[in-house]
């Protein structure tokens, strides 16, 4: 399954979630915004995902799409609530799936499999619908967000695995500090 098609048409996304990705978007996406009508979410309500996906699919045929996407994830982890036992970066990766089943519901809304590869490097194989480059961004947010402080972050798309851009089902992500 390709980029921006819910796997189930029943799956909602809860609000917060998404007013944070709009939250980190430029002023010059308001019309956008506005389109899909996304400057009227509420924070406790539920939201079909399909539309918000078009969302994202307009925005990728934009120019510079991918920076505006990548753009956007990273803003995404600066906003969450995450629980004080979440410390560390290896703990905050391996939370990522929680947290997406936190905020999207109604049947099959896909996973973030989070494997440690040793105790400083983790990869993330994406199954989930939304763009590949918004989950780098996400990805990259979040490790930013919890690195220790003078450790080297590095964190890349695997050109050499399946991709969502190229109609896959998945993406693979790989973290190291």
């Amino acid at each position: 399954m390709a980029e921006f098609i819910s796997f189930d048409p029943n799956v909602e996304v809860r609000g917060q979630s998404m007013m944070s990705v709009i939250a980190g978007m430029s002023a010059s996406a308001r019309s956008l915004i506005e389109k899909y009508g996304l400057d009227k979410l509420e924070a406790d309500e539920w939201y079909r995902l399909q539309p918000i996906l078009d969302f994202y699919k307009e925005i990728s045929l934009a120019k510079n799409a991918s920076l505006n996407l990548v753009s956007t994830g990273t803003k995404v982890p600066e906003k969450a609530v995450f629980p004080p036992e979440i410390d560390s970066i290896q703990k905050a990766l391996l939370s990522l799936d929680d947290a997406y089943h936190m905020n999207h519901r109604g049947g099959d809304i896909g996973h973030y499999n989070a494997q440690v590869i040793n105790n400083r490097q983790v990869e993330i194989v994406a199954h989930t619908p939304f763009p590949c480059d918004l989950d780098y961004g996400i990805i990259l947010g979040l490790a930013r967000r919890f690195k220790p402080a003078n450790a080297h972050l590095a964190v890349y798309h695997d050109s050499k695995a399946p991709c969502r851009k190229k109609g896959a089902d998945t993406c693979t992500y790989h973290i190291s500090w």
